[in-house]
């Protein structure tokens, strides 16, 4: 934290004299246009000097020291007695060697080895932080000289600080595409393992979802079934629901927010609206929990029904659109003003009503962003958990009434992994395998969404 606190400061300082070096310079040969950039520039280029060889060498530090300190550690210890003969694992030893200074651990046979490994770990880390210091320390000075050293008149200093950024702007998309990979394989690779224990065919289209496996011969409840349609039919059912709320509702207001409101209405409207997108979802579970299963279920009783869950998908779908109405409403009203005026008028003037240009010029020419809207929206129904717990159930029902209970795809993953698990557990593992498939259907869900939009795009560019 102090190297860091002390970088900062240094390169604020190298963005100042930077900048007044190439100020003070250009006073003596005309003025500023003789530089070769603008004085910022110069100043930038010294603030970078600065940071990125001490952000290289941070980076390379907090990588690299603590596989040392275990590999120094463990082979001083392993000289004094043999890891082998401990019967212990190399993570157990370098634990107990770390905790030796705050833990009694002299019932162990090894005891005087770990003291002397400790204290030789205790004397690495000091010496380790004072080799840190005195390195980072070292390159600031020489980055600060540097930098100011280059500074001159005809230096190319916009050029510099232009590669800089544009190197910072493809590592950052670099960053983000390998965490992107990284997740995708890791949940690859475990739903690998978890196929290689359940056939694939089973897991898709088996119709009993009961994950629980068996210790004992006579243990009951525990049939180790992996049919996941269930699943996949409660997703499908309550995302049906709550797009059927909330896509209508969210598009009509924002085409009267963008288009009939007068501003004044639009000012205050709007931001009430996109109150909702801040509740807690644990909220919208208790009015649906509390309020509208209830209702629901009383509701249908006097029909005439007996047969009616206390928790059911239509609780929570219903509550979950309109938790996802500001999703659609925001996005889709925000497209609908970026149609250029010029549009509407044109139609107006060809003598088309208010209400046909809406319907026949703006809507299609937003079609890209209305799209992309209602896809967030189904996103954010398809992940969503809270509600379903605690309205829908964790019941995997296949039915496609609408009153009983169901469960999703996010609440089993939840419920799979929740406490302490194995993952050599098929149970465990079919989490990842549900992940997978939850990525895989927004894959194709983006993929038509893209088809639909490049096919109206053509028709208004």
């Amino acid at each position: 934290m102090t190297v860091a606190l002390i970088t900062f400061i240094c390169a604020a300082l190298a963005f100042v004299f930077g900048r007044s070096k190439a100020v003070r310079a250009a006073q003596s040969i005309g003025g500023i246009r003789a530089l070769h950039s603008l004085p910022n520039y110069y100043g930038w280029y010294a603030m970078w000097i600065v940071l990125l060889p001490i952000m290289v060498f941070g980076l390379f530090w907090a990588i690299s020291e603590p596989y040392a300190l275990r590999t120094l550690t463990l082979s001083y210890f392993d000289l004094q007695y043999p890891i082998q003969q401990t019967g212990r694992s190399e993570d157990l030893i370098f634990a107990q060697i770390v905790a030796s200074s705050s833990r009694d651990l002299s019932n162990v046979d090894y005891f005087q080895a770990l003291t002397r490994s400790g204290e030789y770990y205790r004397n690495l880390v000091r010496s380790g932080n004072s080799v840190f210091y005195i390195t980072s320390f070292s390159i600031l000075a020489g980055a600060i000289s540097f930098g100011l050293y280059k500074i001159a008149p005809d230096f190319r200093a916009r050029n510099q600080v232009e590669k800089v950024v544009r190197f910072l702007l493809a590592l950052s998309s670099t960053i983000a595409v390998l965490t992107t990979l990284g997740i995708v394989l890791s949940v690859l690779f475990e739903s690998v393992r978890f196929f290689s224990q359940i056939p694939i065919t089973e897991f898709l289209f088996g119709t009993h979802w009961s994950p629980q496996i068996a210790i004992r011969a006579d243990q009951q409840g525990a049939s180790g079934a992996f049919g996941a349609v269930p699943l996949f039919a409660g997703t499908l059912l309550i995302t049906v629901i709550a797009m059927v709320v909330a896509a209508p509702i969210g598009l009509f207001s924002a085409i009267y927010l963008a288009e009939y409101a007068p501003e004044k209405v639009r000012t205050y409207v709007k931001p009430m609206m996109e109150v909702l997108a801040g509740i807690p979802t644990v909220v919208y579970g208790f009015i649906a929990a509390l309020t509208i299963a209830p209702a629901i279920r009383s509701f249908a009783e006097s029909l005439g029904s007996t047969s009616v869950s206390s928790e059911s998908a239509l609780a929570a779908g219903l509550v979950m659109g309109v938790m996802i109405i500001p999703f659609v409403s925001s996005l889709s009203d925000d497209v609908i003003r970026a149609v250029p005026q010029s549009i509407r008028d044109a139609s107006l003037a060809m003598g088309a009503t208010r209400s046909e240009t809406i319907k026949k010029v703006v809507l299609p020419a937003a079609l890209p962003g209305i799209v992309g809207g209602l896809l967030l929206a189904v996103s954010r129904a398809i992940g969503e958990t809270m509600i379903v717990v605690m309205a829908a159930g964790l019941t995997a029902n296949l039915t496609a009434n609408p009153l009983e209970s169901v469960t999703t795809i996010t609440v089993q993953i939840v419920t799979l992994l929740v406490g302490d698990q194995e993952f050599d557990s098929a149970k465990t593992l079919a989490a990842f395998a549900l992940g997978l498939t939850l990525f895989v259907v927004t894959l194709l869900l983006n993929v038509v969404a893209l088809r639909i939009v490049k096919k109206y795009r053509e028709q208004y560019e």
